[in-house]
């Protein structure tokens, strides 16, 4: 049972195996997933993103076992940990979900160095994530110059209020 709810979590419950651009889609899916992290504050925030890397690894590595492939395009749990990184310590406007998207997704279809070595020379279910989250680390930096240096990233949106 948990390998299967890992098998699944490695495509971020199907998402994965949409024919069209799934890591994209993965990422889109991620923009709830940030802005309802984010309504728990920057430690539980970073917990659970930092929780969910070894998580990823994991269940990379148990669905490349199961199914033979390596860093299979239906993976997209990298995508998600990668766009969580990316989005720390970010404002909760809709500029800052739609910067960090475009940027994210940049770094990770493009691959400069040393993202692209990286994804080709780390092997396993490792190797799957840490080309995307060295992509989020590079986009994070990115999206706190930017933050920290001009007004693109807007106002913030109203954060939920429990009673």
């Amino acid at each position: 049972m948990l390998h299967q709810f890992l098998f699944n979590l490695a495509t971020f419950f199907k998402i994965g195996k949409i024919s069209k651009a799934p890591g994209t889609v993965a990422t889109l899916a991620t923009i709830p997933v940030w802005y309802l992290l984010a309504q728990t504050g920057p430690f539980i925030y970073m917990a659970v993103t930092f929780i969910l890397f070894p998580i990823g690894v994991w269940a990379a590595q148990i669905y490349e076992e199961r199914t033979g492939t390596h860093d299979s395009k239906e993976i997209v749990i990298d995508e998600v940990v990668g766009f969580l990184i990316t989005m720390t310590w970010l404002p909760l406007t809709w500029q800052s979900a739609v910067l960090g998207f475009l940027i994210f997704r940049f770094f990770d279809i493009v691959k400069p160095p040393p993202i692209r070595q990286l994804d080709k020379k780390v092997p396993g279910g490792f190797g799957v994530m840490v080309d995307d989250v060295v992509a989020g680390i590079i986009s994070s930096i990115l999206m706190q110059l930017i933050y920290n240096q001009t007004n693109w990233l807007g106002i913030q949106i109203s954060t939920l209020t429990v009673n």
